[in-house]
């Protein structure tokens, strides 16, 4: 299949919103590949805190795991985050975002995004910082959505009927309406 014609769905949101859950459950569903979170990966072999050069790195691996799966993808691909996690996080840790980044996320298309909302209940991880700070997290991921003018939807409901939710949205991209 032509790279081009591939649809690309991004989920985003803060931490515990289900993301990767989401990225899983439609790739199974559509049959495609699902790009799974770089820095997930990245982090397990951290012993200390992460600074701006690994959220740089981070960037480029993101990029690169995209990259790399783009062409096994079946008509869509689901990309668990993006480089806007970057974005975010180099902005609320480290006061602002490398330029390179910030460029990155305008440049970069993808045809819809899913921004997953905090209606989750919190799981701790040790990868996760902000429990209390979620609905702070989501008013910047929707902000940063509307500063690009992107095409999104904010997913809600548990279980089932979030990830109903989501295939609702992904359905609507494609141009075909569920039963």
């Amino acid at each position: 299949m032509n790279q081009s014609s591939i649809l690309k769905i991004a989920i985003i949101g803060p931490e515990s919103t289900g993301k990767s859950t989401m990225a899983q459950y439609l790739a199974e569903y559509y049959n495609t590949v699902w790009v799974p979170e770089y820095a997930r990966e990245y982090c397990e072999g951290l012993d200390r805190d992460c600074t701006l050069e690994d959220e740089i790195n981070m960037f480029y691996g993101q990029l690169a795991l995209e990259e790399k799966l783009l062409p096994e993808a079946n008509k869509l691909l689901i990309c668990d985050v993006t480089v806007m996690t970057v974005k975010v996080w180099c902005e609320e840790v480290f006061g602002s975002a490398p330029d390179f980044v910030t460029e990155e996320i305008k440049n970069r298309h993808y045809d819809h995004y899913l921004l997953m909302y905090i209606d989750n209940p919190w799981e701790d991880d040790p990868q996760r910082n902000f429990p209390h700070k979620r609905e702070y997290f989501f008013d910047i991921y929707k902000q940063e959505l509307e500063t690009l003018n992107a095409s999104y939807t904010i997913i809600t409901g548990l279980g089932q009927e979030r990830f109903d939710n989501g295939i609702a949205a992904v359905e609507k991209v494609l141009g075909t309406q569920r039963n």
